[in-house]
């Protein structure tokens, strides 16, 4: 929890909820997303004291048995409430409407009229034709008891509606995508006129607010450690401790064995001129590579890697002087959302983060996370506006488990020297064609297959190595950069040249979703 009053979104397992948190914090309102199961507890609702309350949209339909749901009192609260999709068939549903499978399904893009204008339609006119992106199968003939159609489809007689009396709404299509135009005009109209929230959320508010409530939280004696990669995540969520914490701040770089080419001594040397933190480096590597000896299934590794950095924390803290009671991560919200479920559980976990579900059970810390409901590009403003330098700021996403997940299979040294080779030249090669600010982010992958080549007149049975780059906003989704050819094609022969055992290299053409943006 924040302490700050917002906007609660209820997650019912749409793959757009996200982007319902971008747009909201887009207008500088704050939000968190939450799975819809936290809606059936009142009072985590009350605790929470949001100014509006958002249902997404998702796969279910609200009749089915164990479809995402929430307590129908949070109807008769008086906090706003927009139902989005599957979130306004849940608000009808909730009130007593009639909920159908729609003969015609719609998907993709459609054509709205406004039925009525005012409230959530403030700004638009009462026959009005509105494009919107819909994806739904089911639908109302007539809204609920107590409301009114505010706007229809060819296909959907209610495509939005709302109470007579209540604060309460719902539209049947998609307003947070691009795809719908005025999507934005919506749900200001929710946020500012009908919420009355204020546009008062920014880097620097958030800044001061966790500085409070770190410092509230740590005391005045205890001390905390951070795990830092070098990553953007951990830097920045180690500057915004230090400036909360100052000395009673340790920083641990873990030698893992599976870091890129050089990054050990790159982080050293950066983070030693540019923070000015305690900085403690561990050799960890044949720790590491043990626990991951012959262990191929990705969620294992993650387990293992999770625990294993655990315990290198709990040894290291040791030499630390005074009492260690916290430990900093760089925790995302992407970190979050891939790593639970709408109906809080792991029915669709994507994958477990090993700073999420991968953390051992039995933590010797309380657990410090500043940046746990943040995106990607909203860490890099936090960051900017803490001073961090851009070399810092502005570098590629690197996970946690670090090249262990994009070894595919088992993980040894010897693939890890191969990976870490082709890595090197591939980032080499971008970075000279200047590249490397345009992508989000570009990485090799290890493949667990071998193919035959000719190589000087000779058969050969080698490596595959597979490269990958995308572009994206917050890392939820993604798609794969168009590269100028020749960019390719001097990466691809420099590591069939320069590194042995390799013969074969691939370029992944793949968007998330369907895929991810790691392999594993």
């Amino acid at each position: 929890m924040s302490g700050r009053r917002g906007i609660l979104i209820l997650d019912c397992g749409s793959q757009f909820t996200q982007l319902i948190a971008r747009r909201i914090r887009e207008a500088h309102v704050y939000c968190e997303i939450h799975p819809a199961v936290r809606g059936t507890d009142l009072s985590f609702v009350e605790r929470f004291a949001p100014q509006g309350i958002v249902f997404s949209g998702g796969p279910n339909s609200v009749f089915e048995p164990g479809a995402p749901t929430v307590d129908a009192r949070l109807l008769d609260l008086g906090i706003p409430i927009l139902g989005v999709c599957y979130g306004m068939q849940l608000v009808a549903y909730l009130a007593g409407g009639k909920v159908k499978p729609s003969s015609e399904r719609e998907y993709g893009r459609a054509d709205i009229t406004v039925c009525q204008g005012g409230g959530l339609f403030a700004g638009f006119k009462e026959g009005e034709a509105v494009t919107v992106w819909a994806s739904h199968g089911d639908r109302l003939d007539e809204p609920p008891p107590g409301f009114r159609t505010t706007a229809a489809s060819r296909n959907a007689p209610v495509a939005a509606m709302a109470h007579e009396s209540k604060p309460i709404y719902g539209v049947l299509f998609h307003p947070e995508v691009a795809h719908t135009p005025r999507g934005g005009e919506l749900l200001e109209n929710f946020l500012f006129g009908i919420c009355r929230c204020a546009a008062d959320w920014t880097a620097g508010q958030f800044i001061a607010d966790q500085i409070r409530l770190i410092r509230e939280r740590v005391g005045p004696t205890k001390r905390a450690i951070c795990g830092l990669s070098g990553g953007v995540d951990s830097a920045v969520a180690a500057a915004l401790v230090h400036r909360a914490l100052g000395d009673r701040l340790t920083c641990i770089l873990v030698d893992h064995g599976l870091l890129r080419l050089h990054e050990r001594e790159q982080v050293e040397r950066t983070f030693r001129a540019h923070l000015g933190i305690d900085l403690r480096v561990v050799e960890a590597s044949e720790r590491f590579l043990s626990q991951l000896a012959g262990i191929e299934d990705p969620e294992e590794k993650r387990r293992r890697i999770g625990h294993t950095f655990i315990d290198v924390f709990e040894d290291t803290a040791q030499q630390v002087p005074g009492d260690v009671g916290f430990l900093v991560q760089g925790t995302l919200y992407p970190d979050v959302i891939e790593s639970s479920s709408p109906r809080g559980g792991p029915s669709v976990t994507i994958k477990t983060h090993h700073n999420v579900g991968g953390l051992r059970p039995n933590l010797p810390f309380e657990l410090i996370e500043p940046l746990r409901e943040f995106f990607k590009d909203e860490v890099r403003q936090v960051g900017r506006e803490l001073g961090l330098p851009e070399e810092i700021v502005g570098r590629h996403p690197f996970p946690g488990p670090g090249l262990a997940i994009r070894v595919l299979g088992a993980v040894s040294a010897d693939r890890l020297d191969v990976l870490r080779k082709a890595d090197a030249i591939y980032l080499e090669e971008i970075r000279d064609a200047n590249l490397y600010d345009t992508i989000w982010q570009a990485f090799a992958v290890l493949l667990p297959v071998r193919s035959v080549g000719v190589m000087g007149d000779s058969r050969t049975y080698e490596h595959v190595v597979a490269l990958r780059a995308v572009t994206s906003s917050d890392g939820m989704t993604a798609d794969w950069f168009p590269f100028p050819p020749e960019v390719l094609g001097r990466a691809a022969n420099r590591i069939i040249n320069e590194v042995t055992g390799v013969n074969r290299v691939v370029y992944d053409v793949s968007s998330k979703p369907p895929a991810t943006i790691e392999w594993e």
